[in-house]
């Protein structure tokens, strides 16, 4: 067992380690705080922190989704986007992460909230606003990826991605498309047209593949050209699957105790992150929907070492692994290997 001193010790090395966050959802990331602020803008009588904690509480996957609606009711206007992504910048910088490729999950937008595609613009630009400022002020940079909602519907896709390939001509930091939502109502082949153009558009493609779902989900994901995938969860399934996650290197977004707690994954410890590590998959961790799952990237990596035993050097590999999996330009990645190389 390790020591409570050591865990300190600990902590400091893996907030001075830099890290990236590849598996990040704007609007999970809007801790009750954010959201106190939120309904104190909009609502005639405002949540209490109690009340706003309530609003996080779920058994399992569905009950999940349901939560994450209720808590996205909040945001309207692009003032709130704004301050949500500020705030999650701030707990970001905080954590040590100097680079992160964001989910914006669009198809929420226009589906959950009713917004006009049109409507969309103003909200991006104040999420743009909160990304200049993090640039500046925290030295974080940041990517937006634009994720479509898979148990929609093929049309609401195509809507998702074609804004995301018309605004990367005036927002280079818009690097990606994304499927994510219920695997269980979607899988991937539906998508497949569409996630060509984006190809064809510049546009690199990730996908929700595996967390509900068994390995032929993840396989389906690959079929489709998806460049990286999260979660991935049930690759362990399938041990040629496996062989061919490795011999790709496609870089993989694992999110341990958002398994855990949305019930597909009994703990931390019987999490397969460690058997994918030994095996030399390129494996990241991430926090996927910190405000809900009560889990931080920076813990993450702290239980990884309390229960899965991973030492110092092999997280300082898994915060390599973050940047070589990143969408960021070869010379961005190779300095911030150089980086972690030096800390100690």
């Amino acid at each position: 067992m390790t020591e409570p001193s050591d865990h300190g010790e600990l902590t400091g090395f893996i907030r001075r380690l830099p890290k990236a966050e590849l598996h990040l959802h704007l609007e999970g990331a809007i801790l009750p705080a954010t959201l106190i602020e939120l309904s104190a803008r909009h609502d005639a009588r405002p949540l209490t922190l109690a009340e706003a904690k309530a609003l996080y509480q779920f058994t399992n996957f569905t009950e999940f989704i349901e939560s994450f609606r209720a808590v996205t009711r909040l945001l309207s206007g692009p003032e709130d986007y704004e301050l949500a992504a500020w705030r999650m910048m701030e707990h970001l910088a905080a954590q040590g992460v100097v680079h992160a490729e964001v989910y914006i999950s669009v198809g929420v937008i226009y589906m959950w909230r009713n917004h006009d595609p049109e409507c969309f613009e103003p909200i991006f630009a104040g999420l743009e606003r909160a990304r200049q400022r993090a640039e500046r002020e925290l030295g974080l940079s940041l990517y937006w990826i634009f994720d479509a909602v898979r148990h929609f519907t093929v049309p609401e896709a195509e809507r998702v991605f074609q804004k995301a390939a018309v605004l990367r001509a005036q927002y280079p930091s818009i690097v990606g498309i994304g499927l994510g939502g219920d695997e269980r109502r979607s899988g991937s082949v539906p998508f497949r047209e569409l996630y060509a153009e984006a190809r064809s558009a510049g546009l690199r493609l990730t996908n929700h593949a595996g967390e509900t779902t068994g390995p032929e989900a993840i396989r389906e994901a690959l079929s489709i050209g998806s460049e990286r995938l999260g979660h991935v969860l049930s690759a362990i399934q399938d041990q040629a699957l496996l062989e061919e996650l490795k011999a790709r290197q496609i870089g993989m977004e694992l999110n341990p105790t958002s398994n855990v707690r949305t019930g597909v994954c009994p703990s931390f410890a019987a999490h397969p992150l460690r058997r994918y590590f030994e095996m030399g998959l390129l494996v990241t961790l991430n926090s996927d929907d910190p405000a809900f799952f009560g889990s931080d990237v920076a813990n993450e990596y702290l239980l990884a070492h309390t229960a899965q035993g991973f030492t110092r050097e092999e997280l300082r590999q898994l915060a390599a692994n973050s940047f070589r999996s990143s969408f960021l330009p070869e010379t961005a990645k190779a300095a911030w290997l150089a980086r972690i190389e030096a800390i100690q």
